[in-house]
């Protein structure tokens, strides 16, 4: 990306946009170099002429949500980095327990007002982190319930600025994983829940809640989950914990001691202690159980192979 196409995509924004713009202001790890470009489009109009700008000129772009489930180089991204969680924050919950919300509203939001209209089925989602369009791409769950669960349609547009509707039968799902393009940002998704006690609700949801405080280590910065619990065979976590590498620190960096699936961010960690932390829990965890964890964080920029 050069100046030139900054010179031209600066006129096509009246929301936010930030140049050259360090990305540990924007993740939830606090951690990143700098972006060329970090654009908050205050329109869908906005957003389609970007998007066109960048897909005829070859431009890498990304589209982030609030800045979880991510880790970005100490080398920034050399590209656009596009994100809705400022202006597309429409919910309607309607009296049917259908939920229309716009992709960049918190999950926890959402979660908050629909438990509060007695609406069932995002009780264990309480304290997942990130917008509904992130939790949606990497079918965001927690406790055996994902958000993909009650799904029925969404908005997205493609690289050229095209709508494009998706029903449930035209995308699958899996354990964090989803068929959406990768190349095409969410704008808008329907759910469709159900009525139930609100005495049974909030108990679940206070009990879902207590849980992520008791075993997560919520007063430190960090990415969530780093690795998919491998399928049919401990998590991830247990794994760490059981190969001896609980507590451990690179740099500013270190497995928690309170869930070994969690890297944690001391205070001064950068992009390079974290993937050391990662090699060396993913070669353990291979030598001891021949197990192979595969990253449940995004990596963004570049990086060694790991």
């Amino acid at each position: 990306m050069n100046q030139s196409d900054i010179d031209n995509i600066q006129p096509m924004i009246q929301g936010v946009l930030l140049l050259n713009e360090p990305m540990h202001k924007h993740t939830t790890f606090g951690i990143g170099g700098n972006v060329s470009c970090y654009i908050m489009p205050k329109t869908i109009n906005e957003l389609k002429k970007v998007l066109k700008y960048s897909s005829k000129n070859n431009i890498n772009t990304f589209f982030m949500g609030s800045g979880s489930n991510i880790l970005v180089s100490d080398l920034g991204y050399n590209g656009i980095i596009i994100s809705l969680k400022r202006t597309f924050k429409t919910l309607e919950i309607k009296e049917d327990a259908t939920i229309n919300s716009d992709s960049g509203v918190m999950l926890g939001s959402m979660v908050k007002k629909a438990t509060s209209k007695g609406i069932k089925g995002m009780e264990s989602l309480v304290g997942v982190p990130g917008t509904v369009g992130g939790a949606l791409y990497m079918n965001a769950g927690a406790y055996d319930h994902e958000i993909s669960n009650y799904f029925e349609s969404a908005i997205l547009l493609d690289q050229f600025g095209n709508e494009k509707i998706y029903k449930k039968k035209d995308v699958k799902f899996g354990y964090r994983y989803s068929s959406f393009p990768k190349n095409e940002i969410l704008i808008k998704a329907t759910f469709k829940y159900h009525k139930g006690n609100p005495e049974t609700i909030l108990k679940k949801k206070k009990t879902a809640s207590l849980s992520r405080k008791t075993s997560q280590p919520l007063k430190y910065r960090s990415a969530g989950s780093i690795f998919k619990n491998p399928e049919k065979k401990s998590p991830a976590g247990y794994l760490i914990d059981k190969s001896g590498l609980k507590g451990l620190t690179i740099g500013g960096a270190q497995i928690s001691d309170k869930h070994a699936n969690f890297i944690i961010n001391k205070g001064n960690a950068t992009a390079e202690d974290v993937i050391q932390l990662i090699k060396l829990a993913k070669q353990t965890v291979f030598e001891k159980y021949n197990i192979k964890l595969d990253l449940e964080i995004k990596l963004l920029g570049e990086f060694d192979v790991i």
